[in-house]
């Protein structure tokens, strides 16, 4: 059986490093061919020192600028902690709706744009510098994964890592650079499982029916994500974000790049389910080794059933959260509650949600039918989970000790 397994990975890994290779992107790719801050301008950085701009309108007046209202009507004081302006605290203009959150303290990016000194603010806001709570953000998950986890945690955190570098280094770049936006999606999405369920979960024949359950659920995503962007008539092009990624790369198409983004969508949690349904059934199999894999099947369903009943709200709930200004502005609109969720914004998320949902729930299907067959040709010992194994020997002690 593990030969059987291994003439399906094999092949596997050798077309997705073949992939890597053909669609690896070249020279041409798009990746930072868009200034970010205009000729004569610099990004620097500043800290606030006052919400109240007249505690800093004298300095911008000391260096010969003619405040404009419109500018300092939005603007806080902050003091200058990079650049030619270090030290100076001088009014920065931000915009209302970043106003709110602004607090004395917090660290900003500003544009410095000397031509502007006339304006009273020569440094405007860009964004908020949020390294720091990141950063603190970040340690914390990774202290509690590892804490909680121990070195599987590690080894997760440390797969993570790499199926992002692949988004980062493979799939934005060769998407740039024009690549078939769904070859570029299954290559990718084929090289983030390997490393992901290998790395965190080690090579085994259950971490590989696992893989085998998500690469049914990948295909079936990806099938479905075909045909209901095509049967819906959904663009992709509903969003700023897309309609500037249009002009800036002639040649990309939305509704390919759309498709591609609901496939990597339910990668993640499509691959939690696995993992853990295939796990459910060797635990089974390893505490009564005496199942048959019709048994084992049933039994592995019945666990299966819950995880399709949790996750098939899971994936709505983040969708709506992600998608809820959108649905607030959907529904300001004088229009019937049907047609409203079928505007294409918002039908973009209902598909996006069906899509990965329906592949979602037939690999747990999946996932246990491969695991039910396996399991049965593997040594219990070499696949049980810890519990089991201790249960078999406790059991084996036991049955020692009876006939003695």
């Amino acid at each position: 059986m593990r030969l059987v397994l291994a003439a399906i990975v094999v092949p596997l890994v050798v077309a997705t490093i073949i992939g890597l290779v053909v669609l690896w992107p070249g020279s041409s790719s798009l990746v930072g061919s868009q200034p970010f801050a205009a000729e004569g301008t610099s990004l620097e950085t500043a800290q606030i020192t006052s919400l109240d701009v007249a505690d800093c309108q004298e300095a911008a007046q000391a260096l010969g600028a003619a405040a404009s209202d419109g500018l300092l009507a939005d603007a806080v004081c902050a003091r200058v902690t990079s650049g030619a302006g270090q030290g100076l605290v001088l009014p920065v203009h931000i915009p209302s709706e970043s106003l709110t959150s602004a607090d004395v303290g917090d660290r900003l990016s500003v544009m410095y744009t000397p031509a502007a000194l006339s304006s009273g603010t020569p440094y405007v806001f860009v964004d908020y510098a949020r390294q720091v709570p990141v950063a603190a953000l970040s340690l914390v998950y990774l202290v509690l994964v590892v804490a909680v986890a121990g070195r599987k945690g590690a080894l997760s955190v440390l797969g993570l890592v790499l199926s992002s570098a692949v988004v980062l280094l493979f799939m934005i770049p060769a998407l740039l650079d024009l690549a078939s936006p769904m070859w570029v999606t299954l290559v990718g999405a084929s090289a983030m499982m390997l490393l992901a369920v290998y790395i965190a979960h080690g090579i085994s024949v259950r971490t590989t029916t696992a893989l085998l359950g998500t690469i049914v659920g990948v295909v079936i995503t990806v099938v479905l994500s075909l045909w209901g962007v095509e049967a819906a008539n959904l663009t992709g092009a509903t969003e700023d974000a897309s309609l500037t990624l249009a002009s800036l790369v002639p040649g990309l198409s939305l509704r390919a790049l759309l498709t591609c983004g609901m496939v990597i969508a339910g990668l993640g949690v499509l691959n939690d389910v696995t993992i853990t349904q295939a796990s459910a059934v060797w635990e089974l199999h390893a505490a009564n080794p005496s199942l048959g894999r019709t048994r084992l099947f049933t039994g592995g369903m019945r666990i299966g059933r819950d995880h399709i009943a949790s996750t098939v709200y899971t994936l709505a709930f983040a969708y709506a959260g992600t998608a809820l200004p959108l649905i607030l502005s959907a529904s300001l609109i004088d229009r019937a509650v049907v047609d409203t969720m079928l505007s294409g914004e918002i039908a973009e998320e209902i598909v996006r949600t069906l899509v990965s949902s329906i592949g979602l729930v037939l690999a747990i299907p999946a996932t246990t039918a491969i695991a039910a067959a396996l399991c049965r040709t593997t040594p219990v010992l070499a696949e049980a989970g810890p519990a089991a194994r201790r249960r078999r020997a406790d059991g084996g002690a036991a049955d020692q000790g009876s006939r003695s």
